[in-house]
């Protein structure tokens, strides 16, 4: 085999780490924005704000370099993935922005924090239903003709497509509300514990749904969910995750802070490792591969240099910062 095809299958990895660290370091203060109209005025949001502020600028760093990567990297796949997905795209990356707007404002203008506190629970629904809206377009399967797309405007709305955004915002009030059982407390985290109880049974309920309808979009998911050989390595997905579940609701019925959060990110790390086993080795179900969408060799060794040098300053400035900010996030800030 030629070293481009072991290439391609690493830039597949890099990108897909990325928006795995993406979604799990952003979810939880995505997920934080959703939930915050269930939390009080004054102390609980001001806690679950400080819980936030100091990682949250640098959790989107991710969703640059998965984006960024996939671009360079798989060229034609961004070409196809951006002309079929600009409505719920554009609207994620409005969210975000309208998210980091409310963020920074409700702090330096208090006579309208109420607004601010609106438009930051607002911005960041936007931003997680859209995320599962893409997710669920690529896997019910893009229209592609030549090397261009050729659905049209809407092809991405369905009832798949809505499922998986609902699916991801149910998702991300678990992770956000596990983050807060861990850095707040008192009232906060008591209303953190209740909220994280809910959304436990509906991502659940959510993630068994999303698993059901998805071996009926397309019969190759069905071959690598339930026919042989694929069968074999798919089921540790489904026992593991039910073991994760299990792990969860035992935590929060013990009340423990740390771990409810811990098995949350374990069962968003299943549920992407099921995503990779049903499009592996595709970018774009049954259309495109992960090397038909390659850039040239060359391209790939001189960005895999680049990402060489600097991808470990960013991992160590982000575990530094979980760090130095590893207490309790209290109404006056870190303790």
């Amino acid at each position: 085999m030629e070293p481009s095809y072991f290439l391609t299958i690493i830039w597949a990895l890099i990108i897909g780490a990325a928006v795995l660290a993406y979604v799990i370091m952003d979810g939880f203060d995505l997920g934080i924005g959703i939930l915050f109209p269930g939390l009080k005025v004054g102390s609980e949001r001001d806690q679950a704000m400080n819980s936030i502020a100091p990682v949250w600028d640098g959790n989107e760093t991710w969703l640059v370099l998965g984006g960024g990567g996939l671009l360079a990297a798989f060229p034609l796949a961004y070409a196809i993935i951006m002309s079929a997905l600009y409505p719920p795209i554009i609207a994620m990356l409005l969210g975000l922005v309208f998210r980091g707007v409310a963020f920074e404002f409700r702090w330096r203008d208090p006579n309208h924090r109420a607004f601010w506190d609106l438009a930051f629970s607002l911005g960041s629904l936007c931003a997680a239903f859209c995320q599962g809206i893409i997710l669920g377009a690529l896997l019910q399967g893009i229209h592609v003709e030549g090397r261009s797309y050729a659905g049209g405007w809407l092809d991405w709305l369905s009832p798949f497509s809505l499922l998986c955004g609902t699916s991801v915002v149910v998702g991300y009030v678990l992770l956000g509300s596990t983050w807060l059982i861990w850095k707040t407390e008192g009232t906060a985290q008591v209303r953190a514990r209740i909220l994280a109880r809910q959304s436990a049974v509906g991502t659940l309920i959510a993630m068994v749904l999303v698993s059901l309808a998805t071996p009926f979009l397309d019969h190759a998911y069905w071959e690598r969910w339930f026919e042989l050989p694929g069968m074999i390595y798919s089921f540790a997905v489904p026992f593991l995750t039910a073991l994760t579940a299990f792990g969860l609701f035992r935590a929060l019925w013990r009340r423990d802070e740390i771990a409810p959060f811990i098995f949350s990110l374990g069962l968003f790390v299943l549920g992407f490792i099921g995503l990779g086993i049903s499009m592996y080795p595709f970018v774009i179900p049954d259309q495109i591969t992960i090397w038909d969408a390659a850039t040239s060799e060359r391209g790939q060794i001189f960005m895999l240099i680049g990402v060489g040098l600097t991808l470990p300053p960013i991992l160590g400035y982000t575990a530094w910062a979980y760090w130095v900010f590893r207490g309790k996030a209290g109404e006056g800030g870190y303790h």
